[in-house]
């Protein structure tokens, strides 16, 4: 059964995995993140099961980076709370980070040497664990995943855009995460490059690791992502299925006829059809199947014979620019005061004492930090 659609700030039941005993990959309650008079993030709820192809959408400047940055414990929330498989990345540091992996923003590299030799140094940042021989293994083998192989031994920095986020790809996946998080993956990629990038994380998906993608190119989530969380100026204004979204945004039909001025006498005038109009491909409107039926009949009594009747799903640009159509997302994802590669924050330990740094954290862990 699909899952129930939920407005923001609703909380909502566990889900099965939950009630079984099997802590959600992610649960974030209440996030706030301000700085001084800017709330970049307003209360923010988010559920990410195991499974799932999660997009995390909203314009530039709607808080994701901010959300994920305190997800992953780089930030502290102003408010809030954020769980990784049941552990709280702020108290807990490197080891809530455990199965994590992924990059904010972009990830880094050094650019004079080769893709090997940096993925090499991440994996002996990680602890290196396994010996010599299986680290290069696992380094072979995630570069062939993301297809670098034939480029292995070539600096960075004559890499293309796309060929560096698939290389930060391959670093996540060093560490064999159960849960991938990606900010914004496509962006500044050609469209050979963005319909790379969504066949790897299609089949990233497919092995079995749950994905969290933030993203602000519907396309890239429409066709990627069966649930999503939709946030405007900091505030989720939609989680749920993909499916459900989309049917909550209506069945329309469009309708071409030998006589499309008579036909929208009918339309209008037949119980159960809303929003008949004629545009430039034809006469739209909604309703349910049980009135399609007997709007047919009625269109053959009236002599208007029918082209074509067509059933139309809004599509996710429809149901998002009606979600958050007058909000006007403001600035970009750079906080006030926060360059867009800085990490602030402390992580604490169990007992309240500072542990790590939350970015040495992060990076031993094997998250990527723009």
């Amino acid at each position: 059964m699909a899952d129930e659609a939920r407005p923001a700030g609703v909380t909502a039941t566990e889900n099965a995995a939950g009630d079984m005993g099997e802590a959600q990959p992610v649960r974030a309650r209440g996030l706030v993140k301000r700085y001084k008079e800017v709330v970049a993030v307003d209360h923010i709820d988010l559920n990410v099961r195991t499974g799932d192809v999660y997009g995390f959408l909203g314009p530039n400047g709607a808080g994701k980076t901010t959300t994920l940055r305190m997800a992953l414990g780089l930030i502290m929330p102003t408010e809030g709370t954020v769980q990784l498989f049941g552990r709280d990345p702020i108290r807990e540091g490197a080891r809530a980070l455990e199965g994590v992996a992924g990059f904010v923003e972009a990830p880094r590299f050094y650019p004079y040497l080769s893709a090997r030799k940096n993925l090499e140094l991440l994996a002996a940042l990680d602890g290196g664990g396994g010996g010599r021989s299986s680290i290069g293994e696992r380094i072979a083998e995630v570069l062939e995943i993301v297809e670098l192989s034939p480029r292995a031994e070539h600096r960075v920095g004559g890499y293309s855009h796309g060929m560096r986020q698939r290389l930060g790809i391959a670093a996540a996946l060093l560490r064999r995460p159960r849960l991938l998080i990606l900010d914004e993956p496509a962006t500044g990629l050609d469209p050979a490059g963005m319909r790379d990038m969504r066949a790897l994380i299609r089949r990233l998906a497919d092995e079995g690791i749950t994905v969290l993608l933030s993203s602000h190119q519907l396309p890239e989530v429409q066709e990627l992502c069966d649930r999503v969380a939709i946030v405007d100026r900091g505030r989720v204004v939609y989680e749920g299925a993909l499916s459900d979204l989309r049917r909550q945004g209506g069945a329309g039909y469009r309708l071409r006829s030998t006589d499309d001025t008579r036909a929208l006498e009918v339309l209008r005038a037949q119980a159960g059809i809303e929003h008949a109009t004629n545009g430039e491909h034809g006469l739209s409107f909604q309703a349910d199947e049980q009135h399609v039926g007997a709007l047919s009949l009625a269109l053959g009594a009236a002599g208007v014979g029918i082209l074509a009747l067509t059933p139309e799903l809004a599509t996710l640009e429809d149901l998002f620019f009606r979600l958050t159509e007058g909000n006007g997302a403001q600035g970009d994802n750079t906080t006030p005061g926060v360059g867009p590669a800085t990490s602030i924050g402390t992580a604490a330990g169990g007992d309240g004492r500072p542990s790590e740094h939350p970015t040495q954290a992060a990076k031993r862990a094997g998250v990527q930090i723009g």
